[in-house]
């Protein structure tokens, strides 16, 4: 039997945003010397990122902010509620040249 709603009011399984916001997955790059040793050796980006958001996510996101081909994301859940990204690019996209773009080398 079908679940009556009432009125004025819509499911929540209805109600979807389409709109994707790449600032709201990603919050800041993290530069610490083990991160710059594998911006430098693996070709790998780290950043902290939303406690919500998927891989897919964070993906889809840096691929939007910083027109790069990412290969594989990795997720790091800390126990402090910290969630990192560790993010490895396709070796045509070098990650020295983003981090110079971001400050961080």
């Amino acid at each position: 039997m079908a679940k009556k709603v009432k009125a004025g009011k819509v499911p929540a399984a209805v109600v979807t945003d389409n709109a994707f916001d790449p600032y709201t997955v990603i919050k800041y790059p993290l530069a610490t010397e083990k991160n710059i040793r594998q911006i430098e050796s693996q070709n790998k980006l780290v950043f902290v990122v939303s406690p919500k958001a998927t891989k897919a996510d964070v993906k889809k996101a840096i691929e939007q902010l910083y027109n790069v081909k990412v290969m594989k994301v990795n997720v790091d859940n800390s126990f402090t509620g910290v969630k990192k990204a560790h993010v490895k690019l396709s070796p045509e996209h070098l990650a020295s040249d983003v981090s110079a773009d971001l400050g961080l080398i």
